[in-house]
């Protein structure tokens, strides 16, 4: 049986605290060496890494490899 996830505190970016706009990313930086998303329509799926796996993630988006718009 896998451990029990840590107690995430879940954050949306600004753009998606407007009552307005829903179906928003949420990430948790309050485990140390953790960095967990998950989507606010389905907030049970968890997907945790590490802070250097987010560091590599957040890098190839800003530099557009994850682009879907051509």
């Amino acid at each position: 049986m896998p451990a029990p996830l840590p107690e995430f505190e879940f954050v949306k970016t600004a753009a998606c605290r407007d009552a307005r706009v829903n179906n928003c990313p949420e990430v948790a930086i309050n485990v140390p060496g953790i960095v967990a998303l998950r989507d606010s329509d389905r907030p049970d799926t968890i997907v945790t890494m590490t802070a250097a796996q987010w560091a590599d993630l957040t890098a190839a988006v800003k530099a557009g490899e994850y682009d879907v718009i051509a």
